[in-house]
C-alpha cells in the first residue's frame, strides 16, 4: 500500500488556529478554519478487523480517501485471533499507508460504567502499544459499543484528544444491525461527542448512504461508521465487501471529500475541555 494524497485544501484559510475551541465546539471560534465543503465525509472503522488491512485500506488507497481505524488490543480484545483481527504489525502497516490509527480502548468495555482510573488504564494501554510499534499516539477516540459517560469525556479532554466518535444515541434509538443517525454539526455537537451519521450493517444500504451524504451540507459533516468488511466474528455489524465497493464508488462519483477524523481540525475546533452538559448513554 502507498499513502493516499493529503486531503485537498480548499478556500484561502490554509493555517490552523492555535487558539482552543470553546466547550461547545462552536463554529466561528477561529476565522482561519477552512470552509466546510458540501459532501464532506469522515470514514471510520471500529475494532481492528483483519479486513482493515487485507481489503479496506488497500482499496481506500486506490480511491485516495482518508480514514480512521479505531483499534483495541491486537488480535481481538480477547486476544489470540490473528485470523479475524489485525496484529500490531498489521496496524503499523495501515498507519504506514497513510491512515489514522485511533484509540478504541484495550478491552472494549462499556466506558460509561468505568471509573476515571479504569478508563485511563484502558486508554493508556493502547497509547503505549502504539508507541511500541511505531504508530503515533492517538488523538481520536471511539466509544466502544457507542456508550459514553462523563468520566471518559473528562479523561479524554485532559489527555488532549481532539475528537471522539459515538453512535447517535440517545437522540436516535440504537439499532445494532445498521441505522441512519445524526449529521455532525460542529456548531451543535461537542468534538468529544461526534455522532455517527451512518452505521453500516445488514440493515443499512446504499439509500442510507445517499441520505447521509445529502445531509452533509451547509456546514454539516457526514461521519460514517463501519466494522469488518466482512465482519466474521460479529455478523450483526457485517458489511458485504461488494456493497462496500459500491459505497466507495458512490462517494467518488458524488465528488465527496473523504477524510480521517484527525483531518477535522482543518474545518472545526478540536476539544478544549469536556462537555459542559452530557447525558451518559
Amino acid at each position: 500500500m502507498t499513502a493516499p494524497p493529503p486531503a485537498e485544501k480548499k478556500g484561502t484559510g490554509h493555517f490552523l488556529c492555535s487558539a482552543p475551541a470553546g466547550p461547545s465546539g462552536q463554529k466561528g471560534a477561529c476565522p482561519l478554519f477552512l470552509p466546510i465543503p458540501d459532501h464532506l465525509v469522515v470514514l471510520t472503522f471500529d475494532d481492528g478487523c483483519k479486513s482493515d488491512v487485507d481489503f479496506v485500506a488497500p482499496l481506500l488507497v486506490e480511491y485516495g480517501f482518508g480514514a480512521t481505524f479505531f483499534v483495541n488490543e491486537a488480535s481481538g480484545w480477547r486476544g489470540g485471533d490473528d485470523r479475524n483481527y489485525m496484529t500490531w504489525q498489521d496496524v503499523r502497516e495501515v498507519h504506514q499507508a497513510g491512515f489514522e490509527i485511533g484509540n478504541h480502548t484495550r478491552s472494549h468495555p462499556n466506558v460509561s460504567s468505568l471509573s476515571r482510573q479504569a478508563f485511563l488504564a484502558e486508554l493508556e494501554f493502547i497509547e503505549r502499544r502504539c508507541q511500541e510499534h511505531g504508530v503515533p499516539v492517538p488523538r481520536s477516540f471511539c466509544y466502544p459499543g457507542y456508550h459514553f459517560g462523563r468520566n471518559a469525556a473528562e479523561v479524554l479532554a485532559e489527555k488532549g484528544y481532539s475528537f471522539a466518535r459515538r453512535g447517535s444515541s440517545p437522540e436516535v434509538p440504537y439499532n445494532e444491525s445498521g441505522q441512519r443517525g445524526l449529521v455532525y454539526d460542529p456548531a451543535e455537537h461537542h468534538p468529544l461527542l461526534v455522532p455517527a451519521t451512518g452505521v453500516s450493517g445488514p440493515d443499512w444500504c446504499a439509500d442510507d448512504l445517499a441520505w447521509g451524504v445529502d445531509q452533509a451540507r451547509s456546514g454539516r459533516i457526514a461521519v460514517l461508521n463501519f466494522h469488518g468488511v466482512p465482519d466474521v466474528e460479529h455478523p450483526w455489524v457485517h458489511t458485504d465487501p461488494k456493497a462496500f465497493l459500491g459505497y466507495m464508488d458512490f462517494l467518488r462519483d458524488r465528488g465527496c471529500t473523504v477524510i480521517a477524523m484527525r483531518d477535522l481540525v482543518r474545518y472545526a475546533a478540536p476539544a478544549a475541555g469536556p462537555p459542559t452538559r452530557l447525558r451518559p448513554w
